[in-house]
């Protein structure tokens, strides 16, 4: 990463770097490296892909759409000017052409420079220009969330009898039954619970089962997936060749994404038909094989979450929660209990440790030695006293 001093220079100075260019902002994260622009599309930008691009040491940020609609706040814009990466915001969609992926750009302002020729330009957004718009929003909110929740409402009434139809289970090479699951997903915050359910994760052994991204998330820590479930549109190779199942999901109408890259890797794997978001069947696949608690790390819970991802509605995770009921657990849940819990092998540690360290004083100590001598006499002389 860049040093943060490189990033603390005024939003309206100069700034020079090698543009990078693409429309999905995920696959863009993957390829960027210090001290470049990146280039996106990207309407309402998310606090996920944000904290992916401030992670790649970035100089900036161009996007063509507006970071901030107004719809409801969307936590991506912040997260930028606070890791103090400058923004230039609605630039226009047509960078994404115009700006070809390898041009030296220039940045002054909100102007976008590449040698002598003006290519675009866009609003530079300030921390308190931000602040007061991420406030507009969150007031506002009353209307997206009554759109959202028809949504859900609708969603449920067509899929509520598909939901809890037996599920055809994919023959599994891990062995789940009676086991904890792990749940990945590369969502908010998944390195910091990852990094709070270690002793977890060391004590119960639960099945890691990465959705997409997540297997490379349990990769970064050293963990090896056994189960991957996906599309697979941003999961790593190494990550595919390290697990045991590859489960490509497949809606029931016949739609499955990522199918073709599959094919054309020539990977081996096995298909779930199953409706809801690729996290949802990873939890459902958990569960129908017999695990006995899943835990979810980085998974989407709340409206903002679910807008983040492009998702009217969380119809499919409403219903995924109610099949498992209180089978399933929030990681940070899991971490609050674990770090109170006071296990029986510390107690014996804790209580030998004492007894080893009082015989190592009994032993080296002289006045204990004379003490101990004394005693020894004591009860010598009773009993022979008492043996006459």
């Amino acid at each position: 990463m860049i040093p943060r001093l490189l990033r603390r220079r005024p939003t309206t100075s100069s700034i020079v770097g090698v543009a990078r260019v693409d429309r999905r902002t995920k696959d863009l994260v993957k390829r960027l490296e210090p001290g470049e622009i990146a280039v996106i599309d990207h309407e309402d930008l998310d606090r996920v892909a944000a904290d992916g691009l401030v992670a790649s040491g970035i100089a900036a940020v161009i996007n063509g759409a507006p970071s901030i609609s107004g719809r409801y706040p969307n936590l991506g814009p912040e997260g930028l000017v606070d890791a103090e990466v400058p923004l230039i915001d609605d630039a226009g969609h047509d960078v994404m052409t115009r700006i070809r992926d390898g041009d030296v750009l220039r940045l002054e302002g909100g102007e976008i420079w590449r040698g002598t020729e003006l290519m675009a330009k866009g609003t530079v957004r300030e921390r308190e220009e931000v602040a007061e718009a991420m406030e507009a929003a969150r007031l506002s909110i009353g209307a997206e969330l009554e759109r959202f929740a028809a949504n859900t409402l609708e969603y449920i009434q067509q899929e509520a009898r598909v939901h809890f139809e037996p599920l055809e289970l994919p023959p599994l090479k891990t062995v789940c039954k009676g086991r904890h699951a792990l749940v990945v997903v590369r969502g908010h915050d998944y390195k910091h619970d990852l990094a709070a359910l270690r002793s977890y994760i060391k004590e119960f052994r639960p099945i890691l089962i990465g959705v997409d991204g997540g297997a490379d998330a349990l990769l970064e820590i050293g963990l090896k997936p056994e189960i991957i479930v996906g599309d697979f549109d941003s999961v790593s190779r190494e990550a595919l060749n390290t697990a045991k199942d590859l489960v490509h999901h497949v809606h029931p109408d016949g739609r499955a994404p990522g199918r073709e890259t599959l094919v054309d890797w020539g990977i081996k794997y096995h298909e779930f038909v199953a409706e809801g978001t690729s996290e949802d069947i990873a939890m459902l696949l958990a569960w129908e094989a017999g695990a006995s608690l899943i835990v979810a790390v980085g998974t989407h819970a709340s409206m903002v979450e679910f807008l983040d991802k492009g998702r009217k509605g969380m119809a499919s995770t409403f219903l995924t929660r109610l099949r498992l009921g209180p089978a399933l657990v929030d990681a940070k849940g899991v971490n609050s209990l674990y770090e109170q819990r006071v296990h029986r092998l510390d107690w014996v540690l804790l209580v030998g440790s004492a007894i080893v360290v009082m015989l190592v004083v009994a032993a080296i100590s002289r006045p204990i030695h004379v003490l101990l001598d004394g005693a020894w006499l004591s009860i010598r002389d009773l009993w022979f006293s008492i043996t006459r």
